[in-house]
C-alpha cells in the first residue's frame, strides 16, 4: 500500500455518529492515513444523537479511497435507497483494499451488491435481514470475508478499526493505538450482546426492527439481486 492511506467515510443523515468517530478515531491514528469525511453535499450531516458531523468532500468530487468505511443507524436504510450512495459504494469498491461497514451500514454494503455470498454481520436486532442479500450472517464482534470487513453494532466499530490498523501498519502499531485511546472496555453491565440480554426483549426488539426497516430491505433487495 501506498505511504499515504486514503480513508474515506461515508456520511448520510441520522447516522450513528459513535459508528463513525469511533474508528475515526482509530485510524486517524494509523501513520500515514489521510482521512476524509464525504456526502452529498458539504452541508453538516445531522447524526442520530443530535450531533451534525461535517463533511470534506462531496459524493461527486470524492477521489478513489484505499479504505471505505460505511457507518450505521436508522439513516443507512434510507441511504441504502438512495442511487447516488449506492453508486459512490460500488466505485469505491473497485479500487479500495478494504470494503468495510459498522452496525447497520452493512445493509448499504448489501444494497451495492457486495455481500452477496459472503460471512457478514451487523447489528443484533437486524442481523437476520442480511440473508435478503444473499449474505450468511455470523455472530461476531468483526467479520472478515474477502476485502469486505464488517462490524457488529456500535461499538464494535472500534474493534474492527483496530483490526484494521493492524492489517495497515501492524500490530505493534495498533496496539499503540489502542493504549492511546485507552480502550480497555469494562462495562458495570452484563448485557450488551443478545446472548446476554433478556430473551422477551430481544424478541421483541428484532421484531420491532423488522418493523420498522423490512420493507426497505426488501425494496434495496429486491433492486440489487433481481
Amino acid at each position: 500500500m501506498a505511504d499515504e492511506i486514503r480513508i474515506a467515510f461515508l456520511l448520510f443523515p441520522h447516522l450513528t455518529q459513535l459508528d463513525l468517530t469511533g474508528p475515526a478515531q482509530v485510524l486517524s491514528r494509523v501513520p500515514g492515513s489521510r482521512l476524509e469525511y464525504v456526502a452529498a453535499t458539504l452541508d453538516p450531516v445531522p447524526s442520530d444523537c443530535g450531533l451534525s458531523l461535517v463533511p470534506t468532500v462531496t459524493i461527486t468530487d470524492a477521489s478513489a479511497a484505499d479504505v471505505l468505511v460505511v457507518p450505521g443507524g436508522d439513516g443507512a436504510f434510507d441511504a441504502m435507497l438512495d442511487p447516488t450512495v449506492v453508486a459512490f459504494v460500488r466505485r469505491q469498491a473497485r479500487d479500495a483494499t478494504w470494503i468495510t461497514s459498522v452496525c447497520t451500514g452493512a445493509f448499504v454494503l448489501g444494497a451495492a451488491g457486495l455481500l452477496a455470498g459472503r460471512r457478514a454481520t451487523t447489528h443484533w436486532a437486524s442481523k437476520p435481514m442480511l440473508e435478503a442479500f444473499g449474505a450468511q450472517p455470523v455472530d461476531v464482534r468483526v467479520a472478515r470475508d474477502g476485502a469486505v470487513v464488517t462490524a457488529a453494532g456500535v461499538s464494535a466499530g472500534i474493534d474492527m478499526a483496530l483490526w484494521l490498523a493492524a492489517e495497515l501498519a501492524g500490530r505493534p502499531a495498533a496496539e499503540a493505538i489502542q493504549l492511546q485511546i485507552e480502550y480497555d472496555p469494562q462495562p458495570p453491565f452484563d448485557h450488551g450482546s443478545a446472548e446476554h440480554a433478556d430473551a422477551a426483549v430481544v424478541t421483541r426488539a428484532r421484531a420491532a426492527a423488522e418493523e420498522a426497516r423490512g420493507a426497505r430491505v426488501t425494496r434495496a433487495a429486491a433492486a440489487v439481486l433481481h
